[in-house]
């Protein structure tokens, strides 16, 4: 299938961009349906806010189940389940 550039309306900005074939082809290659709809300097800048957001993740105080040191855990653990700090982790896995 041949691709041609097209010229869309970015969401945020108002601002027309260019959805070139080789985007459209990775687009098709992955099998997404849906054409962009932020241009690529809105796109970035959502992705900013977005890792901004990912910072603010709760964290959870453990003590690793394997040396002892207090370690913090993005997630609720349960008592069910050892929890390991960083480096018994990856020693483990």
């Amino acid at each position: 299938m041949a691709f041609e550039d097209k010229t869309l309306g970015c969401r945020d900005c108002n601002e027309d961009f260019v959805f070139t074939s080789g985007e459209q082809e990775f687009y098709a290659e992955k099998g997404f349906e849906n054409e962009p709809v932020r241009c690529p300097s809105c796109r970035s800048a959502r992705k900013q806010r977005g890792n901004g957001s990912r910072s603010e993740r709760r964290m959870y105080t453990v003590t690793c189940s394997d040396c002892g040191v207090e370690t913090e855990v993005p997630f609720n653990p349960t008592n069910d389940r050892p929890v390991y700090c960083r480096s018994c982790f990856q020693n483990k896995y």
